[in-house]
């Protein structure tokens, strides 16, 4: 279904999970290019632009939680974006549903006066969806905060789940923003020309720049950040499991002789003083238990027992 927000001359249209009917009447009644209906009823399609003589398609995504909110998956948003119109696509309702209910309750003469015109239209979507993008953004740096937090603690198992969902999450982040961050260098370098004043819309796209290259500054940080906490994990395990095998190492250090001794009186042979006295089995138990003292201090001594 086709929703539609008039403001003055300019209309957005809004559709929200397209039918087939939905992609004969854009076809029809707007002429797109066969292939970019063709792209607005497939699914993960990279970030791109189309130009074309009086519009451009545009397809942008951008991350969000699945529905258990543990990992990050790409989201697409489709606009065709004319003189006087855009036409949003998503497949289920979103931020930009968001934006589109938020407009439709506000005065029309207000809303007139902040869209003036199909490019700051365009520039207030891309904006909403650039908000949600940095607050998702704070989510993980809040995570990797508590992760820094409990590092140290006991549920190592729970820690390590913790840090590779979050290294996938910013590897997906990083895989959404880095091809459209060159594609608004285009709009700020005036490339993308737009339908509106190109020099009132400079200031306007360097601001997307901007919230782009900040979300790419946070997924940079986010990453040698993670990378450092697994880094330190990993020397932790590490540490503790050589400090295990040096504690058995020991212990067999001490255990070796004993059962030596053991194993030497436990032969079915005669020994010159086991049969000359019934203190033969204390006698053997000191000689172990000095050997075990002595073997002890040296360790200690050595530093090796601490």
């Amino acid at each position: 279904m086709i929703e539609t927000l008039a403001v003055g001359k300019l209309k957005w249209h809004h559709i929200t999970d397209p039918t087939e009917e939905d992609f004969v009447e854009l076809r029809e009644k707007f002429h797109f290019h066969p292939l970019d209906i063709e792209d607005c009823k497939s699914v993960n399609q990279r970030p791109k632009i189309d130009i074309y003589d009086d519009y451009y398609f545009v397809i942008l995504q951008y991350p969000d939680f699945d529905r258990q909110d543990k990992f990050i998956f790409p989201k697409e948003v489709k606009l065709f974006w004319g003189k006087d119109y855009i036409i949003t696509l998503e497949r289920k309702r979103w931020h930009v549903s968001q934006l589109f209910n938020e407009y439709s309750e506000r005065e029309s003469d207000m809303l007139a006066k902040e869209l003036a015109t199909s490019d700051i239209l365009l520039y207030r979507i891309i904006e909403k969806l650039m908000k949600e993008s940095l607050y998702l953004l704070k989510k993980i740096g809040f995570e990797l905060e508590m992760l820094n937090k409990e590092l140290f603690g006991s549920k190592q198992v729970r820690i390590i789940e913790r840090i590779s969902v979050t290294r996938k999450n910013i590897i997906t982040i990083n895989t959404i923003f880095k091809p459209q961050l060159r594609m608004f260098h285009s709009f700020e370098t005036g490339q993308i020309k737009g339908f509106g004043d190109v020099e009132f819309m400079e200031d306007y796209w360097g601001n997307i720049l901007d919230y782009y290259q900040k979300v790419w500054d946070m997924t940079e940080d986010h990453e040698d950040l993670i990378e450092g906490l697994s880094k330190t994990f990993d020397s932790m395990q590490t540490n503790k499991t050589n400090e295990i095998m040096k504690m058995l190492t020991l212990l067999s250090s001490i255990i070796l002789p004993l059962t030596f001794i053991t194993g030497l009186f436990g032969m079915n042979v005669m020994f010159p003083f086991i049969t000359s006295t019934k203190m033969a089995f204390w006698i053997i138990i000191v000689v172990m238990l000095v050997v075990s003292g002595a073997l002890i201090y040296f360790f200690k001594h050595r530093k090796w027992w601490q």
